[in-house]
């Protein structure tokens, strides 16, 4: 029987350690109801790597290790200092070195490898995110000729950003090797179909098909969402544990909270100087609000993150230094991680949720908090127009502009000040919003795009599969 092969950065194997960010909850349900087999990093860097298998309630698990010049190469350098910064807009964070470049070709070649000891013709890969671009072609060059299909879960800039990043004309076009390539929104797939007009010269036009012979790559847009009644009913029970009892206890009126990765694309030392606006604008609310800012360290070895880490703490600190009294702090901005269950029960607990990247490709956090809400006395969320979520929830949602902290501010006092009714009306349109695009079905409408078929059954979709003329594959 056909299996389905997830190959992503890191593998989440079940009972260890190793968790990749969302993208376990993400494909929890692909892996709940299909054979897979998940393929990648172990996480370890060792200077004699190891591949090690595990199997799990009908799933394997493939970890490969990285050698310290792999991890300095591929992870720290052209997939964080390049590719991270890029597709989020910065280039004037970007630090292209041929060797880094080089070192992510050959940790992808690796992982080509890996698959072709294991695939079968039948088989279908899923391949996640921008650590992972040239795979397809990797693999394509190896005679295999699976359907393949890319995910990218960040953003996808405009062309003319894109273009700025040295050979881009050798390592964006390898995703037309993919026979489907999805992203979050409507505006990252028109972006990447503008890049393959300039650079290939596609039809000007959104393209979602491109190719010729037996074989095309299609675009299409797969926004990620999350499990949406299950997380309410966890909020529910959380709100009674221990921990989120003390917050709610040590906290005079009002919670304010955000929760991110410590990452310059988050805004988070934007949100802080609006908070700091909103309380000279406000002295009323002083004493009566609190902002609690959860904020994982990331990524601590890369300089860029290190002085990110830096600016915040010291402009929390500041900011508890000009208002804090013997009684009450503004901020508490803790460098720690917490469990699911912990945020879902403070997420309730707070009436304001602030998510305010300057650019995200979704942002589930967004989306989590919403699923939180009580709906009978709900809180306000406060969105960054330049998040995935902004396009689902541009409804419900206080929408701000990021780089404007006095907009962010006054979106503050409204959420503090808005009434019970407009509350409720708000979060009802956004978790109607959530309902109808639950994270249970996405996986399924990701495998049934990339199969051609209405439905994804793993049966029939291993029936009708065709396998292509190598010749026929893009780029020549």
């Amino acid at each position: 029987m056909a299996r389905i092969f997830i190959i992503s950065n890191r593998v989440s194997v079940p009972k260890s350690n190793a968790h990749p960010g969302g993208l376990e909850v993400v494909l929890k349900a692909t892996l709940k109801h299909h054979p897979c087999v998940w393929l990648g990093w172990s996480g370890e860097v060792k200077p004699h790597p190891r591949t090690r298998t595990v199997n799990s309630h009908g799933n394997s698990y493939i970890t490969t290790d990285l050698s310290p010049e792999d991890f300095e190469e591929y992870y720290n350098g052209f997939a964080n200092r390049v590719l991270w910064p890029i597709l989020h807009y910065r280039l004037d964070l970007a630090e292209f070195s041929h060797r880094d470049l080089s070192g992510y070709l050959r940790v992808n070649e690796h992982f080509a490898d890996q698959l072709a000891k294991v695939l079968k013709p039948a088989d279908i890969v899923w391949v996640h995110d921008y650590h992972l671009i040239p795979l397809a072609k990797a693999l394509r060059t190896r005679g295999l000729m699976n359907r393949i299909g890319f995910f990218l879960h960040i953003p996808m800039p405009p062309p003319e950003i894109i273009a700025a990043m040295p050979n881009h004309e050798t390592l964006i076009p390898a995703l037309c090797h993919y026979d489907l390539v999805g992203f979050q929104t409507h505006g990252d797939a028109a972006n990447f179909a503008r890049y393959l007009a300039n650079e290939l010269g596609t039809p000007a036009h959104i393209s979602r098909r491109l190719g010729t012979g037996d074989r095309v790559m299609r675009i299409g847009t797969f926004p990620v969402g999350i499990e949406t009644r299950e997380f309410t009913r966890l909020a529910r029970r959380a709100v009674r544990s221990e921990l989120v009892q003390e917050v709610s206890k040590s906290v005079p009126g009002a919670l304010m909270i955000g929760v991110d990765r410590l990452d310059y694309s988050k805004g988070i030392i934007l949100r802080l100087e609006a908070y700091e606006r909103f309380l000279a604008a406000h002295p009323e609310r002083q004493g009566k609000i609190t902002y609690l800012q959860i904020t994982p360290r990331s990524r601590s070895q890369i300089r860029e993150y290190a002085d990110i880490e830096q600016a915040v703490s010291a402009m929390a600190g500041r900011i508890n230094g000009a208002y804090s009294n013997a009684a009450w702090a503004p901020v508490r901005y803790v460098n720690r991680a917490y469990s699911r269950t912990a945020l879902a029960g403070l997420y309730r607990t707070a009436r304001v949720g602030l998510v305010t990247p300057l650019r995200d490709g979704m942002n589930l956090v967004a989306k989590e908090y919403v699923a939180a809400q009580d709906a009978a006395d709900p809180g306000v969320l406060i969105l960054s127009r330049f998040a995935g979520a902004a396009v689902e929830f541009k409804e419900g949602a206080l929408l701000v502009n990021p780089y404007d902290p006095d907009s962010v501010a006054a979106a503050m006092a409204r959420a503090i000040a808005m009434p019970l009714a407009e509350r409720k009306s708000r979060h009802a349109a956004l978790y109607a919003t959530l309902l109808t695009n639950d994270i249970s079905k996405w996986g399924d409408r990701f495998l049934s795009s990339l199969m051609g078929t209405k439905t994804f059954d793993l049966e029939a979709a291993e029936k009708q599969t065709q396998w292509p003329d190598p010749a026929n594959l893009l780029p020549h």
